[in-house]
This record gives C-alpha cells, structure tokens and sequence, in this order.
C-alpha cells in the first residue's frame, strides 16, 4: 500500500505527523506533501523539527512541484489523506484550482476514483466551508474532521490525537490499535 499525505497550514499539524509515525511503524510506503503554512506551523505547534516530519516519510515532494509523480494519474498510489485540511486547501480541491502539489495530487485522486480523507481544521464553519465540504461528500471524498470522542475516556492530547489518526487509518482497512473499538473494554 501507498498513501499520499498532505500536511497543510490549518492548525492540527500533529495529526498529518502522527499519520506518518504511524504508517511507517506498520511499513506503509507514504509520500509527503506539506505546504509552506503547514511547514510554518511544525515548530509554532509541535517539538518536531520539519526535516525530522520529513524523514517519517518513505518520499516527499516539494508542494510547488507539479511534475512530480504523484501529479500523474498514471503513478499508482492507494489513497491520498490531507491531515489537517485547511479550508484554502478545501476551497481547492473544490473547485479544481490545482496551484500547489496537494491540491492537484488531490484532484488526480478524484479523477482516478481513489480514496480521498480530508481532515478538516476550522471552527465555526461558515456556509461557504459547508458548501465546499458537501460538494467534496457527493463525490465521495471523505470529509473526517478530527472531532473529539470521549467513549474512550481519553487521558492526554495523544489519545485524542489517536482516535483521529486511527478513524482515518479505518478508511484504509489499515489494522491498528490507537484507540480501543466500541464495546472492547
């Protein structure tokens, strides 16, 4: 398996840096993508250092390359998740405005009938984020904010972390156990 990250400028950057730590413990081949905002927000947010996100990664493409492989519907990839979406990246995917590499690896996505999660990060939502958010649903893109569960009692930033990154791990039909399921305790 192969998966696309995006990591754009929304707050929530250690989702998308989660995701990677997660998918390279189970040996899941990844190729990151992360926007100059989501960059930006590494140190604002997190201990982590961009070149140490960077490494998580089995491949990485600069957002403004938009020869890079995955920018071809021919390159064979399994899935794409944008962890944390921001709602300018939202507003792209949307609409078909493929100005940076996440945008158009997500179009290719879409266009190749591929399986597509979007974490969005904002709140409130205005009318505008809905419509794009809805629009992005009847396609069947997958529209997974990472709203807090308490079924599990959740004890620390990680375990709420967790459950985000394991509900879209789920998408996948990825096994794994950063949350405990419904009913299991």
């Amino acid at each position: 398996m192969k998966l696309i990250i995006g990591i754009t400028g929304s707050t929530g950057v250690i989702y998308g840096i989660r995701m990677l730590e997660t998918l390279k413990k189970l040996n899941i081949d990844t190729h990151l993508i992360m926007s100059d905002w989501g960059a930006k927000c590494i140190p604002m947010e997190t201990e982590f250092t961009v070149d140490h996100v960077k490494s998580l990664a089995t491949e990485v493409s600069d957002e403004k390359n938009m020869a890079a492989n995955i920018s071809s519907g021919t390159h064979r990839i399994d899935g794409m998740i944008v962890a944390p979406c921001s709602m300018k990246t939202l507003a792209a995917i949307a609409n078909g405005y493929d100005d940076t590499l996440v945008a158009r690896a997500a179009g290719v996505t879409i266009k190749e009938s591929r399986k597509l999660i979007l974490m969005v990060r904002e709140t409130p939502l205005s009318a505008i984020h809905l419509e794009n958010m809805l629009k992005l649903s009847r396609l069947g893109i997958v529209i997974l904010p990472p709203v807090t569960e308490f079924y599990t009692k959740p004890q620390s930033i990680d375990d709420i972390v967790n459950h985000g990154v394991g509900k879209c791990l789920d998408q996948f039909d990825i096994e794994h156990n950063l949350y405990p399921r419904w009913g299991s305790s």
